[in-house]
């Protein structure tokens, strides 16, 4: 298919790419191996405009639509580094975009801008030991009382978790399932908030990763979000992005690994000729770059039709359950052709394969995804007349 970037789309590639190998590919190792990266980098990217890119202009944002943030996750993925991307963009896109769409203007003033100028790093709260998929399972509860609500739960497997300045935190603060939910800004210097343990991944070791503790945390009413009782339809439309960028993401690594196995299939030799030399290879590697293909035509068109406003639930889910479920299967070839080497850490493509094994799980599990698209196609059983 064509692709849908516009001159000024290549432009701002064109400065993040460079961006990319000149600040980001240098140190990938290191921050490989602190779990997190530096808040420098949230500055850095502030003051070049890179986090900010669905924003309001009104708060320093650039008001522009997600063909960029798909530039911007597609050359952060050139690092080499899932986890870059995705603490990124759970700052830029997760935790801020809500905050976007609903906040108020004290809330856009003192969260929104210092977020987009890197000063301030964001996280998205919704994950519990007892609910992900199922958000109306939350029991992280928030109580008012007067000008507070005191907030009392445990989040788990929070992006940015160690690091975050704020959470855009999901609470119950009404009765049971999706009516009694709401979406709270904590700050994490709020007393009675703590972090918990920086978890250890398989997977994506630049992005910061942890537990989050709230006891007694008081927080002031007016950091809340849109409507009390009223946080599961801003959490969904927040799912929907967040599933797009999820999709972005692999696609984007299922490239760059199909990149480093061609290159590598024609320097490595065996029995006499290069590795693509046999038809075998040729063959597999076609069959991945099919799949690549296949996976990056339905991320886009859920693309368009967000961009142009129309519902995309179903081609989001269909896109992301897809692009997650692919890069398992383009990851394992890819990686075959190195042999012994797919297991060194020496070598980008054993990192790549490892870190595709989160994005069936994160912003809703394949089975949930299954579960949406099935309900769109109208395949759930009608109720019975008797």
């Amino acid at each position: 298919m064509s692709l849908p970037f516009t001159e000024e789309q290549e432009m701002f590639r064109k400065s993040v790419r460079d961006f990319v190998d000149r600040e980001v590919k240098p140190h990938v190792v290191t921050w490989e191996e602190a779990g997190a990266v530096p808040r420098e980098l949230f500055l850095r990217m502030g003051s070049l405009g890179f986090l900010g890119v669905r924003l309001s202009e009104e708060y320093g944002g650039s008001g522009l639509d997600f063909w960029h943030t798909v530039v911007l996750v597609q050359e952060l993925m050139r690092s080499g580094a899932v986890g870059i991307p995705v603490s990124v963009l759970a700052h830029a896109e997760f935790a801020t975009k809500i905050i976007d769409r609903a906040g108020t203007p004290e809330q856009k003033e003192k969260f929104l801008r210092p977020a987009i100028a890197g000063e301030r790093i964001g996280a998205l709260g919704v994950t519990e030991p007892d609910a992900g998929s199922d958000v109306g399972a939350i029991r992280t509860s928030a109580v008012k009382d007067g000008e507070h609500y005191v907030v009392n739960g445990s989040k788990t497997f929070i992006s940015n978790g160690g690091t975050a300045d704020f959470v855009t935190t999901a609470v119950r603060t009404g009765g049971e399932g999706h009516r009694g939910l709401s979406l709270l800004i904590i700050p994490t210097d709020t007393p009675g908030f703590s972090r918990g343990r920086r978890l250890t991944k398989i997977g994506t070791h630049a992005s910061d990763t942890a537990e989050l503790v709230f006891e007694d945390c008081r927080v002031p009413a007016r950091y809340l979000l849109g409507q009390e009782n009223g946080g599961f339809k801003l959490i969904m439309g927040g799912f929907e992005g967040e599933r797009l960028v999820l999709a972005v993401i692999c696609c984007a690594q299922m490239r760059l690994m199909w990149e480093e196995a061609r290159r590598y299939g024609h320097e490595r030799h065996a029995f006499g000729r290069p590795l693509l030399g046999f038809q075998t290879w040729r063959h597999r590697l076609a069959d991945a770059l099919t799949t690549i293909e296949a996976a990056e035509a339905l991320t886009y068109r859920a693309i368009d039709l967000q961009v142009r406003g129309e519902p995309c639930n179903a081609e989001a889910s269909m896109a992301k359950l897809f692009a997650a479920e692919a890069t398992v299967g383009v990851g394992h070839t890819c990686a075959q052709i190195f042999g012994g080497n797919r297991y060194m850490e020496e070598y980008p493509i054993a990192r790549l394969q490892r870190d595709s094994l989160a994005f069936s799980v994160g912003a809703g599990t394949s089975e949930v995804m299954r579960e949406i698209i099935a309900r769109s196609a109208g395949l759930e059983p009608k109720a019975s007349n008797r």
